[in-house]
C-alpha cells in the first residue's frame, strides 16, 4: 500500500480533519507498536510499509532492541499504549485509541495476513483487540 493511500484511509477511518493529523497519528502508532513488538517482528512489519512509516518503525524497534537485548519488546498494556500515542500525536488518550484502531485496521489491510497474525499473537489481549483480525477471531470463538 502506498503512503498516500494509507494516510487517506487512516484519515477517513479515524475521521481526522486533515492528512497531517492522520500522518502524525499513523507515525505515533507505528513507533509505539514497534516498541511493544519483538524487534525482529517490528522490522518485518516495517519492511511491508511505505518508506517513511517503515523508517519510524525501524528506528523505534532499534531503540527498543538496544534496551531489551533485541528479544521480546517492551512490556506495557493498553493504557500505556494509548498514553504514548497521545503524547506523540498531540492528543488525548481516547482520541489516541480511536486513531490506533484506524491505523491497525489499515495495517491489517496492508500487511501479509500471516504477518498480521504474528503481530496479533505478540501483543497482549487488550492491545490485540485493536486489530480487526483479532476481533474476528474472538467473535468466531464466542468471546
Amino acid at each position: 500500500m502506498r503512503h498516500d493511500e494509507m494516510i487517506g484511509k487512516v484519515q477517513a477511518l479515524a475521521q481526522l480533519p486533515d492528512r497531517r493529523t492522520a500522518e502524525r497519528a499513523a507515525h505515533a502508532v507505528a513507533r509505539t507498536l514497534a516498541e511493544r513488538l519483538p524487534s525482529g517482528l517490528a522490522r518485518h512489519v516495517a519492511a511491508q510499509l511505505p518508506p517513511d512509516m517503515a523508517a519510524a518503525m525501524r528506528e523505534a524497534a532499534d531503540a527498543s532492541a538496544a534496551r531489551d537485548s533485541g528479544k521480546a519488546g517492551e512490556r506495557f498494556g493498553l493504557t500505556a499504549f494509548a498514553g504514548r500515542i497521545a503524547v506523540r500525536a498531540g492528543t488525548d488518550e481516547d482520541t489516541a485509541l480511536r486513531e490506533a484502531a484506524a491505523v491497525m485496521e489499515v495495517l491489517d489491510a496492508a500487511l501479509a495476513p500471516e504477518l498480521t497474525e504474528r503481530m496479533a499473537h505478540a501483543l497482549p489481549p487488550d492491545i490485540r483487540e485493536l486489530l480487526p483480525v483479532a476481533r474476528a477471531v474472538q467473535e468466531s470463538w464466542g468471546y
